[in-house]
């Protein structure tokens, strides 16, 4: 695997594990074997490769969606595998949780991809609820984009719920919870 490549893989799960501020250029260069040159080489510093592993998270989390909410069945089969699929739990979203984190917030560079993703990804739900609508699988009342939304929320604070409590059970009640719901 290529430099670039390494430094890259590294900032994602660094960032994924200890956020925005516990990602130091030193622990990116430890975990992808780089050295101090070649991290400086490759980006400008530390904001140009979080911005680049925030960008490969959503665009990771973009294309496994697709392809799960891309198959054949109805809207309620295809959100229900979607939300019912094995996920880290316990270690949060990759690219929601940084929407928590203060420095990535605060930083039009860093929240960018990660408002994209979760922008696309309410985007994509609400397509798929939309069809549902036309289907008759939901009420003429039911508002696609608020819907997706809901949907968006209730599983990123499903993550959150979970990591309070140190245990999946919360996130898997949330996501049982919304399933009865939308079923």
């Amino acid at each position: 695997m290529e430099t670039v490549e390494r430094l890259i893989r590294s900032t994602q799960e660094l960032l994924w594990e200890r956020g925005y501020v516990g990602t130091s250029p030193k622990a990116v260069q430890r975990a992808s074997g780089a050295g101090q040159g070649s991290m400086y080489h490759h980006f400008s510093g530390k904001a140009e490769l979080a911005r680049a592993a925030i960008e490969r998270s959503g665009a990771e989390m973009r294309a496994k969606a697709a392809e799960e909410l891309g198959t054949e069945g109805s809207a309620v089969e295809r959100i229900s595998a979607y939300l019912g699929r094995d996920r880290e739990v316990l270690r949060g979203c990759p690219v929601g949780q940084l929407a928590a984190d203060p420095e990535v917030v605060a930083d039009p560079e860093l929240r960018g991809p990660v408002d994209e993703t979760l922008s696309w990804l309410c985007g994509r739900l609400a397509e798929i609820v939309a069809e549902g609508k036309e289907n008759g699988e939901f009420p003429a009342s039911v508002a696609p984009e608020r819907l997706a939304a809901t949907i968006v929320a209730t599983l990123q604070g499903g993550y959150v719920l979970a990591r309070a409590a140190g245990s999946e059970e919360p996130f898997e009640l949330a996501i049982e919870g919304l399933l009865e719901l939308i079923a």
